[in-house]
């Protein structure tokens, strides 16, 4: 049996933001398996997929072939002919029907604010065109053959150098050059210059992170059914964003908000790719609509690789400057964005979050960045896990590990000399992050000790290195106030609601989305460790925009725990304090004479200390829906809600180490061995926490060494349109000596002290494998700017630096 304290009241200090909590020997801290586990496992999940009554009808987007040209012909004569045809949209009947997509975050100067979802002019090759509509997948293909499409080819831009140099092809010729808009990050470039211009030694490097597809086990789909009788229009949709994807489509099709419902089934995994309203999708919805049925789309693989919008796709042009005591006197970037052939909806914001983020967990006497965004004729470009951070991380590390070189220095101590140290937090940084809470060095010395003794072989043809190297995660997205500053159409709030039903049971309604994450496990032990029920009794509702409070970034920029679940620690303390209300209320005594006891597994009884009456939860929580014995006489439902805006980002930290081996015969990079020690403050659940970890690692080290969205430079044709051509990290490319350690350094932002960890894994992967890369082979370190370090790239290098033959 265990024993509960009273019930904290709504302005307790569990209940406020400045009063982090540790885990309290209840669910919170606990290894508890994902609820969702067993019924997967069983073969019982539900995704969009798996919703088909066999009355549905299925969809087949029709895509440009060409990468940039005019349509001159849509003809579907022949496809609405064929009697298996039920309906083929083209644009004129697209144009008909709807208005473009709103973009949501904007850089300064941008023009483009719509997204066209009936163009004549085609700026990538898989841009929608229109739809065929058949009763299965098979006959609407056959359809999709006998649409007859012409093209006015126009010159392809590849790359943002190509987009930028004197005469290139205009992807948008209404605004007169290619580049979106631009914007400037911390002290201004003449700041910097002058702090560069007084600096014992600078380190120039031209840096880039490459384009990668996101490749989620489940694709992107969508079932879309429209009730004529009632005029509504139910969506359900692999999605991470339900509500903000229920207001782009009430936009699109001319509709009433309240006539859309977007529910999300089970979600095979996101990775940032289902963060927005695609205009593929928002065609089925259409659809849908026009033919009063249900209809159905799934993505295929090689559209989610080549027409779903793509992440990362940046270069830099990069500094640092050090004074002769090896401190950090400045640090500038100047950021390319490859917007892709428009601005989507998260748009530019990932270019801005990494010169957000360039400085990371040093100090700097002065910094900033800039962002150029470019528009290509390439996909376009959108969130994608650790999106900015990612690529700053890559930045400032690749540049601390070449001065550290040029300086003959070891690169820990040059590190340690910059540190942010614990007694400085927190800490505004010069492009204005304010860090809260941590210990920098120390997560770094560990990662430091961690491959100390690894080996290291500078002779022969295997050569051996190892690295280490510190991170920081922004988490909590985030202030509404930051959002709006920034350009961004959203609100960073979140609202929690705890329902206590009349048996006793206990229902939790978020807006945030489950994709795997584990999130409804982890909401669950938060409210039963709120409320001190077991855990059993908890039920999460999720991803209903007709059941769950409203939310604009759901779950994305590792947010959920810190602003849901913030959010719903207030709401179990004031659901809780209500409880022993009622409680006492029919044990005859006052509420701090009152505790919760778990008895068995599943009955929580309350007991009166001085009378030793008691009364079971579910007694309680009937005679409160009655509305008997309540203090409070305007008050009978028993639901709380709260809705939490918080007050600032909270900022996770890491440190990561990695062991590699390098083949100088063959380029091929082998990671031995990979460390890493995190914290993100109290852990919800431990087990989730390090899964989240493992796999980012795994995504980050793909990033790294093998995955690459490219294209054909003079075509601008997609060249990875499967998975033989688009490389995933294999069982090889993850070493199976993965080494997981956390520490737990309560925030100061969010109830709990949370903080976010998505993400974090992911950060420092791919520079630290390439440090260690440099460690081994130092005779081709300068030339380790851009990721993937695939094996005949890096067989280049060697080769060029006299390392290799052939």
């Amino acid at each position: 049996m265990t024993a509960a304290p009273a019930g904290p009241g709504p302005d307790d200090t569990t209940a406020r933001p400045d009063a982090p909590q540790q885990p309290t020997g209840g669910p919170i801290g606990r290894s508890v398996p994902r609820l969702h586990d067993d019924r997967l496992l069983r073969g019982q999940g539900r995704f969009t997929d798996d919703i088909d009554d066999g009355t549905a009808l299925h969809a087949v987007v029709l895509r440009s072939p060409v990468a940039h040209g005019r349509l001159t012909r849509f003809d579907a004569g022949a496809a609405r002919a064929d009697g298996r045809a039920v309906l083929v949209l083209g644009p004129d009947e697209i144009a008909r029907h709807t208005r473009p997509l709103p973009t949501v975050w904007r850089i300064r100067g941008q023009r483009q604010d719509t997204i066209e979802l009936a163009p004549r002019t085609v700026r990538y090759a898989g841009q929608p065109v229109g739809l065929v509509v058949a009763a299965g997948r098979a006959e609407a293909e056959d359809v999709a053959e006998l649409v007859e499409t012409g093209y006015e080819p126009l010159p392809a831009v590849v790359g943002t150098d190509a987009a930028l140099a004197d005469g290139a092809p205009l992807v948008h010729p209404e605004y007169g050059g290619n580049t979106a808009g631009s914007a400037r990050f911390g002290d201004s470039e003449d700041e910097v210059e002058r702090a560069l211009a007084g600096a014992a030694h600078v380190v120039t490097r031209e840096l880039g992170v490459q384009r990668v597809a996101y490749t989620s086990l489940e694709t992107r789909a969508l079932l879309a059914e429209w009730t004529p009788g009632t005029e509504q229009l139910t969506v359900w949709a692999g999605t991470q964003v339900p509500h903000p994807f229920r207001y782009g489509l009430a936009r699109a099709l001319r509709l009433r908000v309240d006539q859309v419902r977007v529910a999300v089934p089970d979600l095979g995994g996101a990775f940032g790719g289902k963060t927005v309203l695609h205009a593929d999708e928002t065609l089925v919805c259409l659809a849908a609509r026009l033919l009063g049925r249900r209809v159905a789309w799934t993505e295929d693989r090689a559209e989610a690789l080549t027409a779903s919008y793509q992440g990362r796709g940046m270069s830099a042009t990069a500094r640092l400057g050090l004074d002769a005591d090896g401190r950090f006197v400045a640090l500038d970037a100047h950021i390319t964005g490859d917007v892709g052939a428009f601005v989507s909806q998260a748009g530019t914001g990932p270019f801005q979050v990494a010169a957000q983020a360039i400085e990371g967990p040093y100090r700097f006497g002065r910094a900033g960045a800039s962002v150029r965004a470019v528009w290509t004729n390439a996909v376009p470009t959108g969130a994608y896990r650790g999106y900015g951070m990612q690529e700053a991380c890559w930045i400032r590390e690749r540049l601390v590990a070449e001065a550290a070189r040029e300086l003959g220095l070891p690169a820990a101590e040059l590190r340690r000399r910059n540190l942010i140290g614990p007694e400085e937090l927190p800490y505004t940084t010069r492009t204005f992050s304010t860090y809260d809470t941590g210990d920098y060095p120390r997560a770094l010395h560990s990662a430091e000790q961690a491959v100390a003794d690894a080996p290291r072989v500078r002779e022969g043809r295997i050569r051996r290195g190892a690295a280490a190297v510190p991170s920081i995660e922004a988490t909590g997205y985030g202030p509404t106030s930051l959002l709006e500053a920034a350009g961004m159409e959203a609100g960073g709030w979140e609202s929690g609601r705890i329902r206590v039903n009349e048996d006793g049971t206990v229902t939790v309604f978020a807006g945030v989305v489950a994709m795997g994450q584990g999130i409804e496990t982890a909401l669950a032990q938060i409210v039963a460790d709120r409320l001190g029920v077991p855990l059993g009794l908890v039920a999460v509702r999720l991803g209903d925009t007709d059941t769950t409070p409203r939310s604009e970034f759901s779950s994305q920029a590792s947010r959920s725990v810190v602003v849901a679940g913030g959010a719903l620690m207030r709401a179990g303390a004031r659901m809780r304090e209500r409880m022993h209300a009622l409680a006492a209320s029919l044990l005859e005594t006052s509420a701090e004479d009152v505790r919760l006891d778990v008895e068995g597994e599943d009955e929580p009884v309350f007991r009166a200390a001085k009378t030793s009456r008691t009364a079971t939860w579910a007694q309680v929580a009937h005679r409160g829906w009655l509305g008997w014995g309540r203090p409070d006489p305007d008050r009978i439902v028993l639901e709380e809600t709260v809705d939490f805006d918080p007050p600032g980002l909270t900022y996770a930290y890491a440190a990561h180490a990695a062991a590699v081996a390098v083949d100088l015969d063959t380029g091929q990079i082998t990671v031995e061995g990979y460390w890493a020690f995190s914290d993100s403050g109290p852990l919800v659940n431990p087990m989730i926490a390090e899964g989240q970890i493992a796999g980012a690692v795994a995504q980050g080290l793909g990033i790294a060494l093998t995955e690459e969205a490219a294209l054909d430079p003079s075509t601008g044709l997609p060249l990875t349109t499967s998975l033989r051509d688009y490389e995933l990290p294999a069982p090889a490319t993850v070493p199976t000596a993965l080494h997981l350690s956390h520490t737990s350094t309560p925030g100061t932002v969010a109830p709990g002290g949370f903080k976010g960890l998505g993400e974090g894994g992911m950060l420092p992967a791919p520079v630290v494998v390439a440090n260690a890369v440099a460690d081994a082979v130092p005779e081709i370190a300068r030339r380790l700017e851009r990721t993937p370090l695939s094996p005949y790239r890096v067989w280049t290098m060697l080769r060029d630096a006299g390392l290799a033959t052939g």
